[in-house]
Formats: C-alpha cells, structure tokens, sequence
C-alpha cells in the first residue's frame, strides 16, 4: 500500500470560490479525483487530473481508494465530509492516519446561520439514501430539525411524513443552492407545502408543531398502547417502561427481541438511542409484517426484521449486546439458546406470566445469576357508581449481566 495520503475535498455549492488555498492545491495536483458528476463539474479546466464518478454500487472503487498505490487522489464531499457522508466512510475503511480532510462548512451550519438557529439546539436527520420515516422518531413539538433530502421531491417527502404524523403545521423552510449564487430559502408549512418540488440540491429546516388532537410521543420508554398496531401481543406501557430500563440501551449495541410481538422493545430501544441496532424475531409472517409497520411509522424503519422460531431462527444472527426474550420460554433450548451468544457485559431480560415460564427463569437465575422481579399494574376503573383498582397479570421479570471474560 502507498503512503500516499488520501485526500478528501469538502466542495459547496460555490465551487471553486469557496475551496481554500490547500484545498485547490490538493486538486491542482491530483492524478485523478473521484467525485458526483455535480461536484466534478463545479472545478475548473485547469485541473487536469483524470475525473471520475462514483458508480453505483460504489464498493468496488471505494475497494480500490483502499487498496491502490502510487496515485495521487483526492475525493469530492458535500459540504463537511465528516458530518455526513463520505469522509467518514473513507475514515472506517482507511484509518485517520491515511487520511487527509479539507474541511468546509456544511449544509447543516450553513442552515443554522441563515435561520439564527443555534446549532447545538438543532437535530441533524440525513435522508440521503434512508427512508424518510426516520424523521418520525424526532417529531416533539419544540424540536427544530434539519433534514437532508435528495432529488426534487425530498421536501414534499418530508412535509408528507409531517402531515401523516399529526404535524403537519409545523413550519417548513426548504433551503435551495445554499452558499451558491442561486441561494433561495422558501418558508411554507408541511399542509401548504403539499407535493411541489425544490432544486435538486436543497435540505428542509422544520419547527416541530404538533396539530390539534395530535398526542405527541416522547422518546422516552413506556409509549401508549395505542401507538402500535397489534393483535395483543404487546408488552404493556409500565412493563415496557422497566424492561428498557432494565435492557439499557447504549450506542452502537445490538438487541435481539425475540417472539417480538408488535416489535414494542426493539422498537423504542431504538428511539431511546438512535445509533443502536436491533433485530426482531417473529415466528409468525403476519406479525412480521405488522413489527416493519409499526416501525416505520414510530420513526426506527431500520428495525431488521427476521421470520422464524426461535431457537433456530438464531443461527447464524451476529452476537447481541442486549437480548429481550418475552415469549416461548418454556419452549426447551430458547433461553439457553438466547444466552449463549450474548456477548460478554451483554444484558438479558425475560418476562414471564405463566407458571411454566417462572420454572424457566428461576432455572435461568440458578445456572446464570441475575435477579427476579414480580411486576404487578393495577388501574382504576369503574366499578358501577364507584371506582375501583383492577389488577393486570402480574409479570414475573428475570435481568442478569454477562460476566466479562
């Protein structure tokens, strides 16, 4: 491998005006540069090196940006290549030590300034090449957004998902061209903006404002009931509330939520902490489907679902952090099954409400630790002219930590 360092160009819509002087001597001296065919058009004809777009897929030339020596390279990024994009893909695949960055500002803080928006108040949401429904997990009123879309109809993709999710009178300002000639910045709303398109090149600043009758939901555990499409296969508000609590979410940890049901812990593991992953297993197709449904609309669309019963729906999975087993306990090898592959310092949680399933959790306390809980809910409830407390079924709950290695 070469020693020559791989230089990353950070590029706005200005061009060439807005590169600094080490910048435009990294491209003047360049044996090739790999950008977008926008980017590659914005430098000028006196940098001669050989151009090249980025194909599609791109892993084969990001292999040989990896791999090749002896050649000069730079690489064109939207705005900051670190913020979002392909600075920070070069950085996984090369290592810091091989890699050079010429910073310039990006959409997010070119946003911020036009708007008067502090930026540490702001939420960034990259779009780009994910599904718009990642916005959902981040509609609180108060909240102030900044979304980077691609293509024509990225605003009225976003203000389509604002006006699905009770928040369509939020305030939406489409910001086109930014820090280019043709800068324009539009203000509508998400209702008035409707399916009208921006310029190609734009990103979408939102006031979070929910509409009457829209009951917001927090990021916080324990979402209503009513949030989720289910069949009752829901673990309950409170219950839910203390599993995550008991789970821990932390970031970049996996979860395994086993006999998923309605994908209620995957789904709010997720929304705890957006860069955690999480897979849930359901036996059943049609509860599948209904976990991808309830996890597009709760805003985590990048809930892995897998189909199949455990424990041999676990082959071949990678390793998890964390693991939620809220059903099949009795079924003979599934908690084992579960606790085998759990990582060391990885957490386990199972509930039970069965008599069948406690013998489960109290062998799983004897051969691995832990500790059991018994979680009992009680509501009031009418009761003829008076009110009077009703008891759900108590859960019996078993957590343990895997010891370090």
């Amino acid at each position: 491998m070469s020693d020559e360092p791989l230089v990353v160009v950070g590029i706005g819509a200005n061009g060439w005006l807005g590169l600094g002087e080490g910048a435009r001597a990294a491209l003047l001296g360049a044996q090739e540069i790999v950008g977008s065919g926008r980017q590659l058009a914005l430098l000028p004809a006196d940098v001669s090196a050989v151009r090249r777009v980025w194909p599609s897929p791109i892993d084969p030339l990001l292999e040989e940006l990896t791999e090749n020596a002896g050649v000069a390279r730079c690489v064109l990024a939207s705005g900051d290549p670190m913020l979002h994009g392909i600075g920070a893909t070069l950085a996984r695949r090369v290592g810091p030590e091989r890699l050079f960055v010429h910073q310039h500002p990006s959409a997010f803080a070119l946003a911020c300034a036009r708007l008067g928006w502090p930026a540490a108040d702001v939420e960034l949401i990259s779009a780009v090449a994910r599904p718009l429904e990642s916005i959902g997990r981040s509609l609180q009123p108060g909240r102030r957004l900044i979304v980077y879309v691609t293509g024509a109809d990225g605003a009225a993709g976003v203000a389509g998902v604002l006006c699905e999710r009770g928040f369509g009178a939020s305030p939406l300002i489409v910001l086109e061209q930014l820090g280019g000639p043709q800068e324009r910045i539009v203000r509508s709303t998400a209702h008035e903006w409707g399916e009208q398109p921006a310029d190609v090149l734009h990103a979408v600043a939102i006031e979070c404002r929910a509409d009457p009758g829209t009951a917001p939901l927090a990021r916080a555990p324990g979402l209503p009931d009513e949030a989720y499409e289910s069949d009752g296969q829901l673990t309950k508000r409170h219950v839910r509330a203390i599993t995550l609590a008991a789970l821990g979410p932390l970031p970049g940890q996996l979860l395994w939520d086993v006999g998923a049901g309605s994908g209620s812990i995957a789904i709010e593991w997720l929304r705890a902490e957006p860069s955690a992953r999480a897979i849930a297993v359901e036996a059943r197709p049609d509860r599948a489907a209904r976990v991808s449904r309830n996890a597009r609309r709760l805003g985590v669309p990048e809930l892995e679902v897998h189909v199949g019963k455990a424990p041999d729906a676990l082959d071949g999975l990678p390793q998890p952090d964390a693991v939620f087993l809220g059903g099949g306990l009795a079924e003979a090898g599934v908690l084992g099954r579960c606790w085998e592959p759990l990582l060391p310092g990885g957490r386990m949680v199972a509930n039970a409400v069965t008599l069948e399933g406690e013998q489960a959790l109290l062998a799983a306390r004897s051969a691995h630790g832990g500790q059991l809980s018994r979680i009992e809910i009680a509501h009031a409830e009418p009761l003829g002219g008076f009110t009077s407390w009703r008891s759900q079924r108590h859960v019996v709950q078993w957590s343990a930590l895997k010891e370090q290695a």
